[in-house]
């Protein structure tokens, strides 16, 4: 579907039209330069190559500075494709901005999820822990307990729940309602979270109605 790049601000609540209290999400959404533009014909699909932010040439490689030489743009931060826009009349250099939304329409967000590090199987899958404190467990609290089998299969299976490390996932929240859509300031307000931290950049797509 269709969509925009953009940048998590931060979480706020504001007051529907009858006085709710929402929580919701705070987006800079744009604008996003055209890069490239992929045609049936050549590439046997078709999309557009956006590109959001801003970047130092010192800080781009000759690679990526010689495809922005190509394509007349500046450097830019994140580099993303979407489908199901109307290419007929988009070319390279042409911005798509936060105009594309309206308020009351469904979104879906995809972002990298906040990384929490290693973890225990407590925090990471919700484990009770081994037994209590009274039942002669003085320091197996929050162990996993067993994880495998006697002499037969003598292994561990693949997919075993066990410490690790956590968050740092691309993770898609769905059905989110636009609320406000604020075009002077590139704003795009959503109804609940989205993933990552604040400033993370976030692809948000337009879902089918």
């Amino acid at each position: 579907m269709p969509g925009i790049l953009g940048k998590k601000i931060g979480m706020t609540s504001i007051f529907d039209a009858d006085g709710k209290l929402i929580p919701c999400t705070v987006i800079e959404a744009g604008p996003c330069t055209i890069l490239q533009k992929r045609t049936q014909e050549r590439d046997g699909y078709e999309a557009v190559q956006l590109g959001f932010g801003t970047k130092s040439e010192k800080n781009v490689n000759k690679p990526d500075m010689g495809q922005f030489s190509t394509y007349n743009a500046d450097p830019v931060q994140i580099v993303r494709e979407f489908k199901g826009f109307a290419t007929e009349d988009m070319n390279s250099g042409d911005e798509v901005t936060v105009e594309m939304f309206e308020v009351g329409e469904m979104v879906s967000v995809a972002g990298t999820s906040k990384g929490k590090g290693f973890q225990g199987v407590m925090k990471r899958h919700g484990f009770g822990g081994v037994g209590g404190a009274t039942h002669g467990q003085h320091n197996r609290l929050r162990a996993p307990g067993s994880i495998g089998q006697s002499s037969y299969p003598s292994r561990v299976f693949r997919g075993m729940r066990m410490a690790g490390r956590t968050g740092g996932n691309r993770v898609t929240y769905k059905n989110l309602t636009v609320l406000r859509v604020i075009p002077e300031s590139n704003i795009l307000i959503v109804k609940g979270a989205v993933p990552g931290n604040r400033k993370g950049f976030l692809e948000i797509h337009k879902q089918a109605k």
